[in-house]
């Protein structure tokens, strides 16, 4: 008898972070995640997550909209229907909502972990296998403190857990910010790779000054310096400068990079599972990318575990991964609601094993965290 979809739970669940993490168009002291449950009529269950940064702040689709999307307009139209092909219910999906691209990962990352764990296999089978089992792993300097943010630097690369660095900037004034990335490079000099994330915060004239002074200062990447809405500019600046640019709001699926590659965009791109629509998407960029000569990077939107481990399957597939990862949310936050974390060493962490994303919820954590009311 072939398995159906029973329900769908989509729940809130509210983490404070270890610090204020600071972004060119907001602060964030707290993570809010979607979490979502697929049981099937056999009893079993997949997990998914579905996150987004600062509510509003960051993108269209916030944590409240999210879970609204899911309960009343996703679940209806996958009740009752059969589990053998997850692609079946994505263009089944397709023709009857448009965007939500972060609802619909989680969605089809909890499919591709019930359908793991009913074939007893890790979501990275599911996606063509892993060719990695330690994925690289950078950390996000974004306290806004010079000082403290050198402090963080030194701690970790003595402690071995990273050696590539990431800084937030784009919220203060130009030579605030450089000055603030330039004395961290100086400090950490080459024991570490220094990259910088603007958050679409300049206009082209201060991205040409931003950049040059950057470049002079040893950093190795710059991520998406202006608008998404203005692609053009992305591709003056990779043609004017040295110094790679990442590509990261201004690329949500393979025909946006199509697009820029096209263009004559050279940098590299930043995947996400989430503006993506799910892990099975967010790997149709890499086979655009490839094509054209771009570098991969795996990107995170801030993802607890569940997240987290989805996107990890989905980058284990990759060879090769040019410029690593930032899947670091989890470390980020004081607390988890999984029964095994990640392990994150040497640089890196390591994939998770066992059937579908290989890790499940503690449900006391859960309970302590969760929402109660929307």
């Amino acid at each position: 008898m072939q398995a159906t979809i029973q329900s769908i739970e989509a729940i809130l669940v509210d983490i404070p972070t270890i610090r204020p993490h600071r972004l060119s168009m907001t602060t964030m002291g707290l993570q809010t995640m979607v979490i979502v449950r697929v049981t099937d009529s056999d009893g079993c269950q997949g997990l998914g997550e579905a996150t987004t940064i600062g509510g509003l702040a960051y993108g269209p689709e916030s944590p409240e909209g999210i879970k609204l999307t899911i309960d009343h307009y996703i679940t209806p139209w996958l009740l009752g229907q059969s589990l053998d092909s997850i692609n079946t219910l994505k263009v089944r999906l397709d023709a009857v909502i448009r965007g939500n691209q972060l609802a619909r990962s989680g969605v089809e990352t909890a499919l591709l972990d019930l359908q793991g764990k009913r074939l007893n296999q890790p979501l990275s089978v599911l996606l063509g296998g892993a060719v990695h089992s330690h994925i690289p792993v950078l950390w996000t300097l974004a306290s806004g403190d010079t000082e403290r943010d050198i402090d963080e630097a030194r701690t970790l690369l003595e402690s071995g857990r990273h050696r590539d660095f990431k800084l937030k900037i784009g919220s203060g004034a130009l030579m605030e910010d450089v000055r603030h990335v330039a004395a961290i490079k100086k400090a950490v000099g080459d024991r570490a790779s220094i990259r910088v994330d603007v958050n679409q915060a300049w206009d082209e004239a201060t991205a040409a000054r931003g950049m040059a002074e950057l470049q002079a200062a040893g950093v190795d990447l710059v991520e998406q310096p202006t608008s998404r809405r203005h692609p053009a500019v992305l591709v003056r600046l990779a043609e004017k400068f040295q110094i790679p640019i990442l590509a990261d709001e201004s690329v949500t699926d393979g025909t946006d990079l199509y697009n820029l590659a096209a263009a004559g965009f050279g940098g590299a791109v930043a995947m996400k599972i989430g503006k993506a629509g799910g892990p099975a998407r967010a790997l149709e960029q890499a086979v655009v990318a490839r094509s054209a000569g771009i570098g991969l990077y795996g990107g995170t939107l801030l993802e607890g575990t569940i997240g987290t481990a989805a996107a990890l399957h989905a980058w284990s597939t990759l060879e090769p991964l040019h410029w690593g990862t930032e899947m670091f949310g989890p470390l980020l936050m004081k607390d988890d609601i999984v029964d095994h974390p990640l392990t994150f060493h040497d640089n890196g962490v390591a994939l998770p094993c066992g059937p579908g994303l290989g890790v499940g919820i503690d449900e006391g954590k859960l309970s302590e965290y969760r929402r109660q009311s929307v």
